[in-house]
């Protein structure tokens, strides 16, 4: 039996350092973050059905992430659109790697999981937090993007406290070490809970 777990929690939180940890003890991770830009690079599967819905937003034969943000801010209703088109493909993607993965526990790491009712796919949920101040302080710290697009990303998400009510795990990033500690633990668990089945 293989479990999935979905791994989730709002922009700089400690998502990737935690999915990193998973991966070091033995789970194989998908990245939906990854698994986009697999498919907008050149030769990727949305190259094509993006070039039909919106031929500006191809750059070098693949599709320019600055050319859709600059499509959307003009009209907001393409978001639908590119949605339709990205959403069958990363599921197809996703499906792939749950066929040609062999670990005991898949973690599936989508930051916009509940957003997009993604947590019915999975057999558990973990979401990552830590306080808003030091969420801040790291996305502003990356130096990739303004505090005004920080404030647009958060406004998209769900608060963070209804993310990890609807979690069966929460993991606290305070610390890499406190956070290495609890995915050790919820490992342990669902392993357990493997052993048991």
């Amino acid at each position: 039996m293989t479990f999935h777990l979905g791994l989730t929690g709002s922009i700089g939180m400690g998502k990737s350092t935690t999915a990193g940890l998973f991966a070091q003890m033995g789970c194989a991770v998908w990245d939906a973050d990854a698994a986009v830009h697999r498919i907008y690079a050149a030769g990727g599967a949305a190259v094509v059905p993006v070039q039909v819905a919106f031929p500006t937003a191809i750059v070098e034969g693949a599709v320019s992430r600055e050319a859709l943000k600059r499509i959307l801010a003009k009209d907001p209703a393409a978001f639908e659109q590119l949605e339709a088109i990205v959403h069958p493909l990363l599921a197809a993607d996703r499906k792939a790697f749950r066929d040609a993965a062999t670990s005991d526990i898949l973690v599936f790491d989508i930051p916009l999981l509940f957003e997009t009712g993604g947590e019915v796919a999975m057999d558990a949920v973990a979401c990552v937090r830590v306080d808003a101040e030091t969420q801040r302080a790291r996305v502003l710290d990356r130096g990739t993007m303004s505090e005004a697009q920080f404030e647009q990303i958060l406004a998209k998400q769900m608060p963070i406290d209804e993310k990890c009510a609807r979690s069966d795990f929460i993991i606290e990033t305070d610390t890499l070490d406190h956070a290495e500690a609890q995915v050790g633990g919820i490992l342990d668990q669902i392993r357990k809970t493997l052993a048991d089945a």
